[in-house]
């Protein structure tokens, strides 16, 4: 039931208003029927002035009537609809981000940034970029979790990127884990393309799934998977606290990273790896990336490259 852009889920609720109008009524009835006390004529009498309470004779009757008019408009709810009925079909692909929040993200390969804050540059870039593509977000250390399910809202999934940070999650690389809640999110979903992409510095050392194994659900299910290695391997950069004047201090740490993985992971669904190492190149990869059918992300502030790497097989 609508009248015009104004729509109710359970109009058979406004039957109450006919109660409130039968409550007015019966309070107009009443109040006819109240015993009244004439007074004499006489000046005196009526300089009288009724008192405060006098005066609100009409408050509860009032208040009876405006609780059954709101209980029931309340009860019907009220809601608006457009005019005419948009098409909200989505013709785009579904893509899920596996976005790594180990602590060797805080790594400065990058510096002044460090990975984690390359890597959400590269994300928003990349988010920004797409039209009609649902997108998710798995963060993953040792354990996974789902930060946002398959969206069209990019503003809400940008502001939880810009909330994720190290050290919330026990700490490890469980990317068999990411790989397999990515992928299970992606399960039910009917779009006519379906993509994983798993952005992360390190070697898988935690969880209980192989990342192998969670490659090989995804091609089963027909889902896609994309890799990006963020930062170098061998000594790097990172933060060990700060100096008098509130700066932080690095010092070279060494931290594994195993790119044979990340290139294995994407063969049985016949993808590519890509390894983000230098400052240099990736926005002069991001126009050719976004028109495949699963995009990796491809751009960040200061220009980090990928260097891209074609998986065999």
């Amino acid at each position: 039931m609508s009248f015009g852009t104004l729509g109710f889920a359970h109009p058979w609720a406004l039957f109450g208003l006919f109660l409130a109008a039968a409550a007015a009524f019966l309070f107009w009835r009443r109040r006819r029927r109240v015993p009244r006390l004439v007074l004499p004529s006489s000046a005196a009498a009526r300089a009288i002035a009724p008192s405060r309470w006098a005066r609100l004779w009409w408050l509860p009757g009032a208040l009876l009537i405006a609780a059954i008019t709101l209980t029931s408009i309340g009860l019907a709810g009220p809601r608006l609809r457009a005019s005419r009925r948009q098409d909200m079909a989505v013709e785009g692909i579904d893509i899920v981000v596996a976005f790594d929040l180990s602590t060797s993200m805080l790594a400065a390969d990058f510096r002044p940034k460090d990975r984690i804050t390359v890597a959400k540059e590269v994300l928003k870039s990349f988010i920004e970029s797409r039209q009609n593509d649902r997108i998710g977000l798995v963060v993953f250390a040792g354990e996974a979790y789902t930060q946002c399910p398959l969206t069209l809202d990019y503003k809400v999934l940008e502001e939880l990127l810009e909330q994720v940070r190290t050290g919330v999650i026990v700490d490890g690389t469980a990317i068999g884990n990411a790989l397999a809640t990515a992928v299970n999110r992606l399960r039910e979903s009917e779009a006519k393309s379906r993509v994983v992409i798993l952005i992360t510095d390190g070697d898988n050392n935690a969880g209980n799934i192989s990342p192998v194994q969670s490659a090989q659900i995804a091609k089963d299910l027909g889902i896609k998977v994309y890799t990006i290695l963020i930062g170098k391997g061998g000594r790097v950069p990172y933060p060990t606290g700060t100096d008098l004047f509130g700066r932080t201090t690095y010092e070279p740490v060494e931290i594994d990273v195993n790119p044979e993985l990340l290139q294995q992971i994407p063969r049985p669904t016949r993808n590519r790896s890509r390894a983000a190492c230098t400052p240099c190149s990736i926005r002069s990869r991001r126009a050719r990336s976004t028109r495949r059918a699963a995009p990796p992300a491809t751009t960040n502030g200061m220009r980090a490259s990928f260097c891209r790497r074609r998986s065999s097989g």
